[in-house]
């Protein structure tokens, strides 16, 4: 059975390859151009990192540019980042580069890892479990996140192994539930987010435990997120849509099969008015820089919007 992400990363390939080959072309080498000479990948300034790495390579991935020295090369500045102590959104980036890696190219970066190391870093997440089931961002903080807690579920998938008592995770996803629809990233969190409600949905759907009055609620949120534009906006406070809002809300109501109940021709015109002539996308209308993450969104919310639907 296939994961969360490996069944997510199909959809996106597939829908990539039904866009234009100009604008795949396009954008392929901008993300080609952003590789660093350690073969990581960086944001807008400082060094290269996992967490930017990652959206390089699954770009890279679902364009079909995941192969040869580009791939040796990232493979090189994974290895280099077996033993450090990462974050969980890192530790995930390292997972997933590596899952590309061996997809795209063959290349096994753990080949060489002790036996015993995927149980290892599975009982190190666990510690970050908190009494109300859910997963803390990191072993000082005190609440548990939604995101987060999807998050390690990602993880756990990708480690091939089980999740420890997954029903009392659903009971903590469940509590983050906001009156009128969405998600909340965390008990002090105000309002419901896009992104919350998306890793939400997402940990249900694996689990199978969404039901028809959750679908409905959702979709109908996450529809309110539309915006006069066309992109969607992170909660009800934001007056401006940005392309991560609107890729993980693109990606859930997908999952929900209701993509169509959005202005679909104005979705895609916000995403192709946020894409730079040399290639590459910026984040939102206001922000005029861009980086191989929100490029990522970019490439991958136009390829939802190409994919053939199930």
């Amino acid at each position: 059975m296939l994961s969360y992400l490996e069944e997510l990363t199909i959809r996106l390939a597939t829908g990539t390859a039904a866009l234009p080959e100009e604008v795949r072309r396009l954008h392929g080498n901008f993300v080609l151009q952003q590789q660093r000479a350690d073969g990581g990948f960086a944001g807008r300034e400082g060094d290269s990192d996992l967490y930017y790495t990652g959206f390089g390579l699954r770009s890279l991935s679902i364009l079909g540019e995941l192969y040869g020295e580009v791939a040796e090369r990232a493979a090189a500045f994974l290895r280099g980042r077996l033993t450090g102590r990462e974050s969980i959104v890192d530790f995930l980036s390292l997972m997933y580069s590596a899952a590309l890696l061996e997809i795209s190219a063959g290349i096994d970066i753990f080949s060489d890892a002790q036996d015993g190391w995927r149980d290892n870093v599975a009982d190190a997440m666990e510690k970050l479990r908190r009494d109300d089931g859910g997963y803390a961002k990191g072993a000082e903080g005190a609440a548990s996140s939604t995101y987060h807690t999807f998050l390690v579920t990602l993880c756990l998938q990708l480690l091939e192994r089980p999740i420890p008592q997954p029903a009392d995770a659903v009971r903590f996803v469940l509590s983050q539930r906001a009156e009128g629809g969405g998600f909340h990233e965390m008990r002090a969190s105000k309002r419901a987010g896009a992104n919350p409600t998306a890793a939400a949905i997402g940990l249900l759907r694996i689990h199978g435990d969404l039901t028809e009055e959750i679908c409905d609620e959702t979709i109908d949120f996450l529809l309110e997120m539309e915006t006069d534009e066309g992109g969607l906006r992170a909660n009800t406070r934001i007056p401006f849509a940005d392309l991560l809002s609107t890729f993980t809300a693109i990606v859930t109501l997908g999952d929900l099969q209701a993509l169509h109940e959005l202005q679909l021709p104005l979705v895609q015109r916000y995403i192709n008015s946020l894409a730079i002539g040399g290639g590459g996308f910026h984040g939102a209308a206001l922000d005029p820089a861009t980086d191989v993450e929100y490029t990522f969104y970019g490439i991958g919310s136009l390829a939802l919007l190409h994919a053939p639907t199930s």
